[in-house]
């Protein structure tokens, strides 16, 4: 019979938010697979925890993942960890969990501490619908086409920065999507836990006077529905109405269904359109 895979949420920097389910789960688990042996060694001494650790990081995430899915099936109890907050969020995590589904080895969620979602509730911003990107690609070509996609995103948006690179992809968002509402959130949960909403624009005038320290977690502003009906109908009117018409007609649309079509895409009445046509 196969074992469990307990994904375990772990502190995003407060000690106390650790809960008595994952420590005794902790406990009672065969390995703990965590992202930095070294890292994760403090917080299991803290809680008097010594159950033995195997390393599973981005690096040796697809060849791991077989030898822990191995382990799984024969039995064994497998408690996942990150170093900081929930696994298989924006790490890989993931590939280990899609394993053990192929293999159909059981996998339950210990939920604990995320730093996205801890930022998201603390921003301001509107939590109804929001998406998470985590770290933008560093290809550029790629990074390219996320960020206009985001350009166009309705949704909160949420991203994690490191120091280093924060300025430079604040310049990146700034160039793509305007001057938008933002709050920065950093040392989370902390004693010093920093939570600055601004816009785009003075946030990067504030850090490039101003060294950033520690990770981020960036939550933007989504673009509105008014400014995209807009931008909507900017981009019909560049269009005359006869090429507005033909562009459904050539897609099957009969006379007067495209007409009213056209009128919906351009924020008219119909009547405007046909009297239009017909002058």
């Amino acid at each position: 019979m196969a074992g469990i895979l307990y994904l375990c949420a772990t502190p995003i920097g407060n000690l106390q938010d650790m809960t008595p389910r994952v420590i005794e789960t902790l406990r009672m688990v065969d390995v703990i697979a965590a992202e930095d042996t070294r890292n994760s060694i403090r917080l299991l001494n803290h809680f008097d925890i010594h159950t033995p650790m195997t390393s599973y990081h981005e690096y040796n995430k697809v060849e791991k993942a077989e030898q822990l899915a191995g382990q799984l099936l024969e039995g064994k109890q497998i408690a996942l960890i990150t170093d900081a907050g929930t696994p298989a969020i924006s790490d890989p995590g993931e590939v280990l969990v899609r394993m053990c589904h192929e293999h159909h080895v059981p996998v339950t969620s210990l939920p604990g501490p995320c730093a996205c979602i801890t930022a998201l509730t603390l921003s301001g911003l509107s939590t109804r619908r929001f998406c998470f990107e985590g770290f933008l690609p560093a290809d550029k070509k790629e990074r390219r086409t996320v960020l206009e996609e985001l350009g166009r995103e309705s949704r909160t948006m949420i991203l994690y920065e490191a120091p280093h690179h924060l300025v430079g992809t604040l310049e990146e968002l700034y160039g793509c999507l305007g001057n938008r509402r933002i709050t920065l959130c950093r040392e989370l949960t902390k004693k010093f836990e920093n939570v600055m909403p601004t816009t785009l624009e003075q946030a990067l005038e504030y850090y490039r006077m101003e060294a950033p320290r520690g990770e981020y977690v960036l939550v933007l502003e989504g673009k509105s529905f008014q400014e995209l009906r807009r931008e909507e109908i900017a981009s019909w009117e560049s269009m005359s109405i006869e090429e507005h018409m033909a562009y459904y007609e050539g897609r099957g649309m009969d006379h007067k269904t495209a007409m009213k079509q056209v009128a919906r895409d351009r924020g008219v009445g119909k009547r405007e359109i046909y009297a239009y046509l017909n002058k």
